[in-house]
């Protein structure tokens, strides 16, 4: 009975960013890298956009197909956003699990 406390703290502990819906976030899944730091994203949505990796998450993680994204939509262009954070394949996994990722999205 101990056992149990410790181990719902332990859920407790990881805590990830989630999507800010009035800043215009959602989930997106990194499809195709095009180079010169763009790549073509599919948003919970279902459109597919480009996005633009700001050099700050460029030198600090790598992004491949298949990651878990949080993505920005443009104002003025809706059709093109920015990636803001990446999922470790961990993270990606655990959100799925207690459903928080879109049905249309979820490949976790």
């Amino acid at each position: 009975m101990a056992e149990e406390p410790f181990e719902s703290a332990e859920e407790d502990v990881s805590r990830v960013r989630m999507p800010n819906i009035k800043e215009g976030e959602m989930f997106g899944i990194a499809d195709q890298l095009l180079g010169a730091s763009k790549i073509k994203v599919m948003c919970e949505d279902g459109v597919s956009r480009v996005g633009r990796i700001p050099g700050k998450i460029k030198k600090r993680m790598w992004i491949r197909e298949g990651d878990l994204l949080i993505v920005s939509l443009w104002d003025f262009q809706p059709d093109k956003c920015d990636v803001r954070f990446r999922y470790t394949r961990t993270q990606a996994m655990n959100i799925s699990r207690k459903g928080k990722v879109p049905k249309s999205l979820d490949i976790f």
